[in-house]
């Protein structure tokens, strides 16, 4: 029976957590080239309308998830326009259309509030579905949450094994040193946010197409917050960023857990939704609080520098900044 509810909980949490994956993938992609985008909350709203608005009209779910995709390259555009092309800064800007697009997402949203329509349909893997214990926990899922692993393997091998991978990286960490070596800062800072941006507009498409059927107001609310801060919590790195959303999914599906539980009969249902969202915060701030400090003091230097960089990573040092090309 435990081995049962181990089994349901983790699988819950790999299926839940796709388009937090999604969603945080696309925002290390854009933030390793230095750009901010700040406009998820809204993006996925309007990715996820969009995404489930296109499928019920036209039935295609494909169609409908090419929609959704599209719409948060846009956004991510803007972003990219406004601030490397208009100078504009790039937090102001995230918010800015995080507002409209959620704005937008409601009101053109109307005509398709908690109306059914069409989903991803499951596609478990042959024999891999099989397997003891991993077959029920990671293959027997659908399209959207095996493309989440594709995604996150293809993020770290193109970042940390490829050439283009490091060029990324160099507009990143240092412009002034990548245009001296005659790389295009804001070429590929417009690109990569846009692809970053098509991740997001995945993300969306995987909530209201796969995750939470159908669209209705408020129906991802948060979420894109929560990318953001995983970004942070897992170090600009992509394979810990996962880490990062899967642990935040198994925050939420255990709260949904207990919340059945008659033991916490008496417990207000809010605590349990807002609970994994809290704890998020509180290991932010464990992660950036000078307790960390003082446990990597007890090791030698080299070893607490790498134990450092494991734990808490480190920012791209272009991050935010806008680069002039002379």
């Amino acid at each position: 029976m435990e081995f049962d509810f181990i089994v349901r909980t983790l699988a819950s949490m790999v299926f839940s957590s796709t388009p937090v994956v999604l969603a945080a993938i696309g925002e290390t992609i854009s933030e390793k080239s230095g750009v901010i985008n700040l406009s998820l909350d809204g993006s996925i709203a309007l990715s996820a309308m969009t995404g489930f608005a296109v499928a019920f009209t036209t039935g295609s779910v494909t169609l409908g998830i090419l929609a959704a995709m599209m719409v948060g390259a846009l956004v991510a555009l803007l972003v990219a326009f406004s601030c490397l092309t208009l100078r504009q800064e790039q937090v102001a800007v995230g918010f800015v259309l995080t507002m409209l697009c959620t704005e937008l997402a409601d009101f053109l949203g109307n005509p398709f509030v908690r109306r059914p329509g069409p989903s991803v349909p499951p596609m478990p893997i042959p024999y891999l579905c099989d397997i003891p214990f991993l077959g029920p926990i990671l293959f027997r899922h659908n399209a959207m949450v095996y493309l989440s692993f594709l995604v996150v393997v293809a993020a770290w091998w193109w970042i940390a094994r490829t050439q283009p991978g490091l060029k990324l990286q160099g507009v990143g960490e240092r412009p002034e040193s990548a245009f001296a070596r005659g790389v295009d800062v804001n070429l590929l800072r417009y690109v990569y946010t846009i692809v970053g941006g098509a991740l997001v507009g995945l993300a969306g498409a995987a909530y209201s197409l796969s995750i939470k059927l159908g669209w209705s107001h408020g129906h991802t609310t948060g979420i894109g917050w929560i990318a953001l801060a995983i970004v942070i919590f897992g170090g600009w790195t992509p394979w810990r960023v996962a880490i990062g959303a899967y642990f935040f999914a198994l925050l939420k599906a255990l709260g949904s857990i207990l919340q059945r539980n008659p033991a916490f009969e008496g417990v207000p249902t809010q605590i349990f939704s807002s609970a994994p969202f809290a704890l998020m915060i509180f290991a932010l701030l464990l992660l950036s609080s000078k307790g960390v400090d003082r446990v990597l003091a007890l090791f030698p230097p080299q070893i607490a520098r790498r134990l450092d960089r494991l734990i808490r990573g480190r920012a791209p040092g272009g991050l935010g900044r806008t680069f002039v090309q002379e």
